[in-house]
């Protein structure tokens, strides 16, 4: 079985190039929009302007799906007006906001319901006033130790050669002693930040899955390989690591298929990375809306979401989602538990959701 991983992909995944990069006009006043804009041109991307980074209307594509397609290789770079940081439990204190949107096409994603009809990709030039709110929030909580999530509304390492982003708030949590930075990826394109003086304040985190899930559910991300890959060089880059389990999908085989995932790990990863290992599981969940919204943008979906097979589970502000079971979340939970303390009896698991 470690064979077999350590077989490098026959194609390996390229870096996000956007078809269309529209910039908002204010945006160019910032080091960072110039840049954008320079590299923009350098590639020959079409470029046009845009009054908002909240109101692109003009997208071309005959039909909605096409729209679609076109809208998740379009980028869109302006300026963060609102600086009020959400919550992000339980992963962390607060959301820092990066980006919004994805290049993936995963099915189950929950940025298919919250970017409604937004899933174009925005990138923020004003990182300075972003992170002089993120200095507030330390502030207000200190003497405790504040935890920032950077991946809430987008996968930033995928956006890491066109923003450079990722590494300033990387370097500025290092210099932070009460401030800590966390995010996960489905990419393998770490280079950019395996030089940053992070100080061991930042989490990097992989999103892994069983291979039946990776094949089926998750066009436009690494592979696996390249993903564990990766993380190695990150460990090996003195990054404190972890991985994200999810969505956790009961399908036929799935001990097989999240047993074989943990073996994997096990065998691939250098020494060095399973000294301070965190896990954090997440079953798969939906709502009716986004149910709709993925059966209209992946009509040929292999994603069961069968309401009668389901548990429906009240959440924030009366809305609901359906999860599995207790006895199906019980055995994945149990199961894939086991398997990680067999493994890594040095790691510690997050939390189960």
């Amino acid at each position: 079985m470690a064979t077999e991983l350590l077989t490098p992909p026959i194609r390996q995944t390229q870096v996000f190039v956007p078809e269309l990069v529209y910039f908002e006009p204010d945006a160019l006043d910032y080091p960072k929009g110039k840049r954008i804009h320079e590299w923009a041109l350098k590639e020959g991307l079409p470029i046009r302007m845009t009054t908002s980074h909240n109101r692109i209307t003009n997208l071309p594509g005959e039909s909605d799906l096409e729209k679609y397609r076109i809208a998740k290789r379009t980028l869109v770079v302006g300026i963060r007006k609102t600086l009020k940081f959400d919550t992000s439990k339980p992963s962390a204190e607060y959301a820092i906001p990066i980006a919004t949107g994805c290049m993936a096409h995963c099915h189950y994603c929950y940025l298919q319901t919250t970017l409604g009809a937004k899933p174009y990709i925005r990138v923020y030039v004003n990182t300075d006033d972003i992170l002089k709110q993120a200095k507030q929030y330390i502030e207000e909580r200190a003497p405790e130790i504040t935890r920032f999530e950077a991946a809430c509304t987008s996968d930033p390492v995928g956006l890491e050669h066109i923003s450079g982003s990722l590494k300033e708030y990387i370097e500025f949590m290092g210099r932070e002693p009460l401030g800590r930075l966390r995010f996960v990826t489905k990419f393998h394109h770490v280079e950019p930040l395996l030089d940053a003086k992070h100080n061991g304040h930042t989490r990097f985190r992989f999103s892994v899955n069983a291979d039946y899930v990776i094949k089926n559910f998750e066009p436009a991300t690494s592979s696996f390989y390249e993903r564990i890959e990766a993380a190695g060089k990150v460990a090996k880059a003195g990054y404190p690591l972890g991985f994200i389990i999810a969505p956790i999908i009961w399908h036929e085989g799935w001990e097989e298929g999240y047993g074989e995932l943990l073996h994997k790990l096990k065998e691939a990863l250098p020494p060095e990375a399973t000294s301070d290992l965190t896990f954090e599981l997440i079953q798969h969940r939906f709502t009716k809306t986004a149910k709709n919204i993925i059966h209209q943008r992946y009509p040929k979906t292999k994603l069961e979401m069968d309401e009668a097979k389901r548990k429906y589970k009240w959440g924030r502000w009366g809305q609901g989602k359906y999860v599995y079971p207790d006895e199906q979340a019980t055995a994945l939970r149990e199961f894939i538990s086991e398997r990680i303390f067999t493994h890594f009896p040095q790691a510690k698991i997050d939390y189960f959701t």
